[in-house]
C-alpha cells in the first residue's frame, strides 16, 4: 500500500549485487494489505511481495490492521468498500499467515495494530503472533499492552515513536502535541547532550521494543543509530511516564465509514 516495493526491491539488488552486504545481513519486513484477507489470497499476497522486494523471503510479516476491505479496493471511500469481521475473521487471515511461515516464504509473522483483546483470540493459533507493530511513543505508553506482550513472548515495535511529524496533513488533528518540543523531552535531550529524537528512541529502546523511526536524512539517521547507546537514568524515564495521556496520533477514522461494522471502539478495544 506504500507503493514502494519494486524501488526498494531494485536497491535491496544493487546493494546485494555490489558485494555491499549479503541477504542474511539484511532483515525485510513487510505487511499484508487489507483486501487480501482470505486465506487464499494471504501467500499470493506474500508472493508478490517478495517478487517486488527480489529478496527470496521475508524476515517478518504482518497483517497490517484488523480490518477487511473488499476485493480491489486500495483505500475505502464508503462502508460497501468495507468487509465485516464476522464474514472474514481474524483467524481466518491469520491460517494464511501460518501457512507462509510453514513453508518458508515468511521466517516470523506478526500482527500490526492489534489490541489484546485481539491478540488473545489469537491465543490458541498452531503459531501465535511473535509480532504487534502498534503505535507508541510518551503520550500513548500502553503499558496493559507492553505487560501483556512480555507475559506471552510477543515482541512490540513502536511505529510513529516520534510523534508521526511527517504524516500526510489531513491525517493531523488540529492543535496535536508535538513530542519533538515537549519541555520534558527537551529538557532530558539536554542534560544529555542529545536530540529529543535521541530521547524518544532511547526511552522506546529501554523499555524492551523495537522503534522504527522514518528518516531519509543521512545525518538523521545516524543520529537515529546513535541513540541505541544513551542509557536514560530512573529519574529520566519516571518524568517521561508522567507524559502518558493515551493519546493517538493515528486513530483510525478512516476505517469507521458508515455502513460498515467498524468503529474507533471496537477498532481498538476501549
Amino acid at each position: 500500500i506504500y507503493g514502494n516495493e519494486k524501488e526498494i526491491g531494485k536497491a535491496i539488488a544493487e546493494v546485494i549485487d555490489n558485494g555491499d552486504v549479503t541477504r542474511d545481513e539484511l532483515w525485510i519486513t513487510s505487511k499484508l494489505w487489507n483486501n487480501k484477507h482470505r486465506k487464499n489470497q494471504v501467500m499470493p499476497a506474500l508472493s508478490q511481495t517478495i517478487e517486488d522486494l527480489q529478496c527470496g523471503h521475508l524476515d517478518l510479516f504482518l497483517v497490517h490492521w484488523p480490518v477487511v476491505l473488499a476485493d480491489g479496493v486500495g483505500f475505502p471511500e464508503s462502508g460497501d468498500d468495507m468487509v465485516s469481521l464476522s464474514e472474514i475473521p481474524i483467524d481466518e487471515t491469520w491460517s494464511g499467515m501460518e501457512d507462509c511461515k510453514d513453508i518458508g516464504l515468511a521466517r516470523h509473522i506478526g500482527v500490526s495494530n492489534f489490541s489484546v483483546k485481539k491478540l488473545e483470540g489469537l491465543a490458541n493459533a498452531n503459531v501465535r503472533p511473535e509480532m504487534n507493530q502498534i503505535e507508541m511513543h510518551p503520550l500513548l505508553q500502553q503499558p496493559d499492552m507492553l505487560e501483556y506482550c512480555n507475559a506471552n513472548n510477543i515482541l512490540l515495535t513502536a511505529y510513529s515513536p516520534l510523534g508521526s511529524p511527517d504524516r500526510m496533513q489531513e491525517l493531523k488533528a488540529e492543535g496535536e502535541p508535538n513530542l519533538l518540543t515537549n519541555p520534558v523531552i527537551s529538557a532530558i535531550a539536554e542534560r544529555h547532550a542529545a536530540t529529543s529524537a535521541q530521547i524518544l528512541i532511547a526511552w522506546a529502546i529501554q523499555r524492551g521494543t523495537s522503534v522504527i523511526p522514518k528518516s531519509v536524512n543521512v545525518g538523521r539517521l545516524r543520529e537515529n543509530f546513535e541513540a541505541s547507546k544513551l542509557q536514560l537514568t530512573d529519574q529520566d524515564m519516571d518524568q517521561i511516564k508522567g507524559l502518558d495521556e493515551h493519546y493517538r496520533y493515528v486513530k483510525g477514522q478512516f476505517w469507521t465509514l458508515e455502513g460498515s461494522d467498524y468503529t474507533i471502539a471496537n477498532l481498538w478495544d476501549e
